[in-house]
């Protein structure tokens, strides 16, 4: 920040959580608006071919890569001042700032930068950013990911994370037990149905390791992918849960199918947005933020019933799951502390230096 490479400070934007029973967060980022990049590709097709003469993270800054990143061979946190860089390992994986910034640490992992993968979920990209999650060690940091169609605004391979001091309202949502994988009960990756909340979608988590529970998600994403279906991931709770969102605003937006009033708020309901924070472009948007208007939003993300029930089905295929006979309900427990703040503290102290 003090070497000027963001956009503008995201420090400076209005935060708050808004009345009701979701507690969806709101902040109003005018700047988002007026200096994010542009989205440079077509919106109704999922799977483009990567076009290195549009903007891609090849062509970022060396001042804005923050450092290399791998996965742990041991399960614990290591950080190198320096390494030796072999060719024989391949590309490496980057974490670089956003210099379009949403929250504290808002940063974009890119999966082997130089070898230029389109905006496309595979089994390896996935489990490196659980990996992310997980040796970070702190619940108030997230990764997301949006496939195109579902607000990805650059057509190269990456995932995004950031801190926010609160739970998402979506991370509190029921959950109803609906597949799981075919393997002992204690070693399984368990599917849920999210139950009451604006938006339809699944909740992954369980395995006895990592690479189960990454393998049956990207089978699932991978399947949308094939079959031209947007949607947007959370990866929460240090990689234990992921949430999976299929969504069709941009669709819907595409064949005028969306509310005018909606519209003009100019607000693209990506992952974060889905997940309950809500980062508004309008101060008058800010000053009249209600969790009527969130949920309005968000109802217009969410595939129809019948459409996500057979979504539901295609994905208990694909990843090779089978249907629970009971649908066990699971109130969830947050690992957070209720709030009853309207005002969203900073994760960190903006001088605060992080020693692992």
């Amino acid at each position: 920040m003090n070497r000027g490479l963001f956009r503008y400070d995201v420090t400076s934007c209005e935060t708050k959580v808004i009345s009701g029973k979701y507690g969806f967060i709101a902040q109003l980022n005018e700047g988002r608006h007026l200096k994010k990049r542009l989205t440079e590709f077509r919106i109704d097709k999922v799977l483009q071919p990567f076009d290195k003469n549009k903007f891609n993270f090849t062509k970022v800054g060396q001042e804005e890569v923050l450092f290399r990143f791998e996965p742990s061979k041991d399960n614990k946190s290591h950080y190198l001042p320096s390494s030796s860089v072999d060719s024989r390992e391949g590309a490496p994986n980057v974490v670089a700032i956003n210099v379009s910034p949403i929250e504290y640490g808002h940063v974009l992992l890119i999966p082997r930068v130089l070898d230029c993968f389109p905006q496309k979920i595979n089994c390896e990209s996935l489990l490196l950013a659980l990996h992310l999650a997980r040796e970070t060690s702190d619940h108030f940091f997230r990764v997301g990911y949006n496939s195109l169609g579902a607000f990805a605004t650059i057509n190269h391979l990456h995932f995004q994370a950031y801190y926010l001091s609160v739970p998402f309202p979506i991370e509190k949502a029921p959950t109803c037990r609906t597949m799981s994988s075919k393997e002992p009960y204690k070693t399984r990756v368990m599917v849920s149905e999210i139950l009451n909340y604006p938006v339809r979608g699944l909740v992954f988590e369980g395995g006895s390791k990592l690479r189960d529970l990454s393998d049956a998600v990207a089978n699932s994403c991978i399947f949308l992918q094939s079959n031209n279906i947007a949607f947007n991931l959370l990866i929460s709770d240090c990689g234990k849960r992921v949430f999976l969102l299929p969504q069709c605003y941009a669709e819907k937006q595409a064949h005028g199918k969306v509310n005018q009033e909606l519209l003009d708020t100019q607000v693209n309901p990506a992952v974060w947005e889905i997940s309950g924070h809500m980062v508004l472009k309008r101060r008058k948007d800010y000053e009249e933020a209600s969790e009527q208007y969130a949920c309005r939003l968000l109802a217009e993300v969410s595939l129809s019933e019948n459409k996500f029930k057979e979504v539901k089905k295609c994905i208990c295929e694909a990843a090779n799951l089978q249907f629970e006979e009971d649908c066990i309900k699971i109130q969830q427990e947050s690992g957070f502390e209720s709030t009853t703040l309207t005002q969203v503290n900073s994760h960190l102290r903006k001088d605060c230096l992080l020693l692992h």
